[in-house]
């Protein structure tokens, strides 16, 4: 039961953390590189299209599992303490009020642009190395 616990109260620190930086991306105190880093980190988050699909064993679920995660602690960690911790305080507000994550067309799109510049790049390379 105490591992379950810890996985729930990390998950939902998780959750609470990609939320967070929703809120320091729209903060002028937060330096430049850790809105880049948080935009793409949330717009990642909120997408409904994962980088990789969850139907590929195993890799399916790395970036769920490890990528994401690694990113939100990395970008929360480049806050400065005050912005972090007001936007963590604004974030529990947030999530109490409505419960579920917000969602992002905006990360949907990203996500799918940043498959067909995948495409592309792979069609032109196999092309070049063909010929």
């Amino acid at each position: 039961m105490r591992l379950a616990d810890d996985l729930k109260r990390w998950a939902r620190r998780i959750k609470r953390d990609g939320v967070t930086l929703w809120f320091a991306g729209q903060d002028a105190r937060t330096p430049w590189y850790a809105k880049a880093l948080g935009v793409l980190v949330v717009a990642y988050a909120l997408s409904p299209i994962d980088l990789i699909p969850d139907f590929i064993p195993v890799l399916g679920y790395v970036d769920d599992v490890l990528l994401l995660p690694g990113l939100i602690w990395l970008a929360i960690r480049l806050l400065p303490d005050e912005v972090r911790s007001e936007c963590r305080d604004r974030a529990d507000a947030w999530m109490r009020a409505h419960g579920a994550k917000p969602s992002s067309r905006a990360g949907a799109v990203f996500i799918v642009l940043l498959w067909l510049a995948a495409g592309v790049a792979a069609g032109l390379w196999l092309m070049q190395w063909a010929s």
